[in-house]
């Protein structure tokens, strides 16, 4: 059943990939509709509502014995969602699937620091939100976010998917890379240019000096009215990149397709490294390595995330925000991955960007320890 199940997405990614790709006009002077249309906070909600229903169910069968069990909030200060949580399935120790639409009179601080031209404006924002924990080391945590918001005549889509191993396979790394970059290149071939880079850099633990994990994609405050870089290093290489580009306009239409297109390609970058490692032997030093390592989890999460503190800044509700966190983790002062082993091979390499598509001498890298496929 899971066999089939994965091979009708996979098929479904392609097909939507096939159809984005026909017509495409990927230079940079595809031309900028500068005001949304009249129903898109409606298609926005829609979509990401859509992406939590799909997401929700493939994992449940998946997993084959959990099941989500869902909250209702509601925001007191304008809006609300839904909050889906699963624990101690077969697969996932933990995870949660949220959903939410809220709206205000004025954005916080992290929003208005990097789009000041929104200040002022009543501002609405829609999203699903997505961290699962899996019991079995050999399966990476795996996170995805997809939203818009709105601010006056000033909106923007953001959003990305990125993934923690803690016992890696290149293979795996590769699959779910070359997944989004497919889905990236069905609506423009530039987007995944910038898109990977800036995921390297946006989730990194600058106090630990490593990525969160082998990163994925992430883009924010796109509008397709300038150039696609709208992060905070302007001297690193997304931004270099970028500037290499010059302007890449794009319309609504084309942000929103490419959050679709996006968020309907995780089941097919992440069920096939579930079914190659479910049902992988570990031990206690594999599960208290992976206890270790979601400590750096737990620290992005609190210290870096700025989904986390728009989440706190708009008083929205707490567990929903927090239910990224793992329902176990360890510290351990002062540890050193002992040389030349498995845990090493995470910390000095798959903690570290890499051309996961063209460098050869990551076989080489991963070949001793048996961690290619």
């Amino acid at each position: 059943m899971i066999r089939s199940f994965l091979k009708e997405l996979i098929n479904g990614s392609k097909s939507l990939t096939d159809n984005n790709r026909a017509g495409d006009d990927l230079s940079p002077e595809s031309t900028n509709s500068s005001l949304p249309p009249a129903d898109s906070r409606e298609r926005a909600r829609n979509m990401v509502m859509g992406l939590q229903d799909e997401i929700c169910s493939g994992l449940e069968l998946i997993d084959g014995i959990g099941r989500f069990q869902e909250e209702s909030w509601d925001r007191p200060e304008g809006g609300g969602g839904r909050s889906r949580v699963m624990r101690n399935g077969k697969v996932f120790e933990q995870g949660g699937v949220n959903f939410s639409e809220v709206h205000g009179n004025a954005l916080p601080p992290s929003i208005i620091n990097q789009r000041p031209e929104a200040k002022g404006h009543p501002w609405f924002a829609t999203g699903t939100s997505m961290v699962l924990h899996p019991r079995n080391p050999y399966i990476p945590t795996v996170h995805l976010n997809y939203r818009y918001f709105e601010a006056g005549p000033v909106w923007w889509f953001g959003g990305g998917a990125d993934l923690t191993p803690f016992y890696p396979y290149l293979e795996d790394a590769r699959h779910f890379h070359k997944t989004h970059k497919e889905a990236c290149d069905s609506v423009n071939a530039y987007f995944h240019k910038v898109f990977k880079p800036w995921c390297d850099e946006y989730f990194f633990l600058k106090h630990r000096n490593e990525t969160r994990g082998i990163g994925g994609i992430f883009y924010d405050y796109q509008d397709g009215s300038s150039q696609l870089y709208k992060g905070q290093n302007p001297k690193g290489s997304a931004a270099s990149i970028s500037n290499e580009l010059g302007p890449v306009k794009s319309t609504w239409d084309e942000l929103f397709q490419l959050g679709q297109a996006c968020g309907k390609a995780f089941l097919p970058a992440y069920a096939p490294i579930i079914q190659k490692r479910q049902d992988q032997p570990y031990e206690d030093r594999e599960r208290n390595f992976q206890l270790y390592r979601r400590g750096r989890y737990v620290e992005f999460n609190l210290v870096w995330d700025r989904g986390t503190i728009f989440g706190l800044q708009t008083n929205g509700r707490t567990e929903s925000i927090l239910m990224s966190l793992p329902p176990l983790a360890r510290w351990e002062y002062g540890y050193q991955a002992p040389p030349g082993s498995r845990e090493a091979l995470l910390t000095e390499l798959f903690t570290k960007p890499q051309n996961w598509f063209d460098d050869q001498t990551l076989e080489e890298k991963c070949r001793p320890h048996n961690a290619i496929n």
